[in-house]
């Protein structure tokens, strides 16, 4: 009876499965059809459409060519194929040489670098190598901002760190470790190659929206009997222009016969205040050439055929505001360099050397010749009317600079006629013949011959304090030229 029962049930249920399934074959499935998503490629759009028109080396990017996509569509599919605006511009439209364009999210942060707003410690820093293929890192101090959290701290140039926040600087965290708004370095010693940690701590706060002026020491020195100008400039920034001019004013006041001008911690700006800068040195030029551009092939052949003068920078008379210029009228100058002289630093000794004798003391520079444009998301790339649904820019390589006798292209940099290294274990007082850079650009000056001792340890360079600034190392014109009609 069991076993009926059990049989039964299974007839039963067996039958009752089939009729189901036999049910729901005959219906159709619901099908839930996706909703279309619309890629909004704003950014990516402007982005492309600025590197297409304006960048120098568009001819070695095939994408950037003109015919290079059969349709709008297709031109799409490549821009949504990257994950970011800025993974679309670093690996799918720069050239392999380029090493200075860069993108932004947000233009408000890279104009006020242009201008010398920053935050900031007050503290300048270069980074360097404990020894060949080790990790560990020291910092040593350069020069300390005046009126910062730096310079009430007691820091000093010369001052070696090796620890932030109790840890050890490493290849692989410094950025890290000086990238809060407040940090706490240890000092140490360097003896020899020895460098030995101290109990020696200082507190750092960084403020915002210091306004940095790159006419760091301006004075005239008393060199056996000659008035020697000596001028440390950081940085090309337009918005101190007037400051830079009035040191030449100084200058001539005291009746200065010889200049020499450090800019071995300047890393470039502006391509007019370089300009400006020259004539203030020398005078005697004015409305000869001083620097030719060269940009990309269509707007080159543009400019020369329709604005031919568009491509001179000539020598000037007066700053952008209007001022006069105070030239010095010289024949000759000293200029400190270092590694880290870059841009606008190599445009002055390059534009000068067909014109005057240029005797550069320190290091080998950097090596850049290319300059920069902000574009921003307009009909014309310019700041009026720009998208106001986001806040990107672009700052794309768009001209080479040629001296008047044809010289460009100095990817190796520039070599000094007298070399000397900065020692970290004697980097002296800037602005006083305690510096040996400094020491040896004035007997220069008199003609005294000196022997220069580069016998010492040389430290690999990591980095250094404004690595991460927008404006590290760039060289710029003020605006986007007139367009070519596409």
């Amino acid at each position: 009876m069991k076993i009926f029962k059990s049989v039964l049930f299974t007839l039963l249920f067996s039958t009752f499965f089939v009729s189901c399934s036999s049910d729901q074959d005959d219906e159709k499935p619901t099908v839930i059809e996706p909703t279309p998503t619309t890629v909004d490629l704003t950014v990516e759009k402007f982005v492309y459409r600025g590197m297409n028109d304006i960048y120098l080396y568009k001819a070695d990017v095939p994408v950037l060519a003109d015919n290079y996509f059969a349709s709008e569509e297709a031109k799409n599919d490549f821009l949504d194929n990257y994950a970011s605006p800025e993974d679309l511009f670093y690996d799918g439209l720069t050239a392999s040489q380029d090493r200075f364009s860069f993108i932004v999210d947000d233009y408000i942060e890279l104009e006020n670098s242009f201008s010398g707003i920053s935050k900031t410690s007050g503290l300048s820093y270069g980074l360097v190598r404990y020894c060949q293929g080790c990790s560990e890192v020291f910092a040593y101090v350069r020069y300390i901002l005046p009126n910062t959290p730096a310079a009430a701290s007691g820091l000093k140039r010369g001052d070696i760190i090796n620890r932030v926040d109790g840890q050890q600087i490493t290849d692989a965290n410094f950025t890290q470790l000086f990238a809060p708004d407040a940090f706490t370095v240890g000092l140490a010693t360097l003896e020899g190659s020895t460098i030995t940690p101290t109990d020696e701590t200082f507190d750092l706060t960084k403020i915002a929206d210091y306004n940095t002026n790159p006419v760091f020491i301006s004075k005239t020195l008393d060199v056996e009997g000659q008035k020697v100008g000596y001028l440390m400039y950081n940085s090309f920034t337009a918005d101190y222009d007037p400051q830079l001019n009035d040191a030449f004013g100084q200058f001539k006041a005291d009746g200065v016969t010889d200049l020499i001008l450090d800019l071995r911690y300047n890393g470039g700006g502006s391509v007019r205040t370089a300009t400006d800068l020259a004539s203030m040195i020398t005078g005697q030029f004015s409305g000869q050439l001083f620097m030719k551009e060269f940009w990309n092939a269509e707007y080159q052949a543009y400019f020369e055929s329709e604005a031919p003068e568009r491509l001179l920078n000539n020598f000037n008379t007066s700053i952008k505001s209007g001022d006069a210029i105070n030239s010095l009228n010289l024949n000759r100058v000293y200029i400190i360099t270092t590694g880290r002289s870059a841009s606008a630093s190599e445009l002055v000794i390059n534009g000068l050397n067909p014109y005057i004798n240029v005797v550069q003391v320190g290091e080998t520079t950097t090596g850049k010749f290319q300059a920069s444009v902000t574009l921003y998301d307009s009909s014309n790339f310019g700041r009026q009317n720009a998208n106001p649904s986001h806040t990107y820019a672009i700052q794309p390589l768009v001209l080479k600079s040629v001296n008047s006798a044809g010289v460009s292209d100095y990817i190796n940099g520039l070599v000094p006629d007298i070399e000397i290294f900065e020692d970290y274990r004697n980097l002296g007082t800037l602005g006083e013949v305690s510096d040996p850079l400094l020491n040896a650009a004035v007997n220069a000056v008199v003609g005294n011959r000196i022997s220069i001792n580069n016998d010492f340890q040389k430290y690999e360079f990591v980095g250094e304090s404004t690595m991460k600034d927008l404006n590290y190392q760039r060289m710029y014109i003020d605006k986007v030229p007139t367009l070519i009609e596409k």
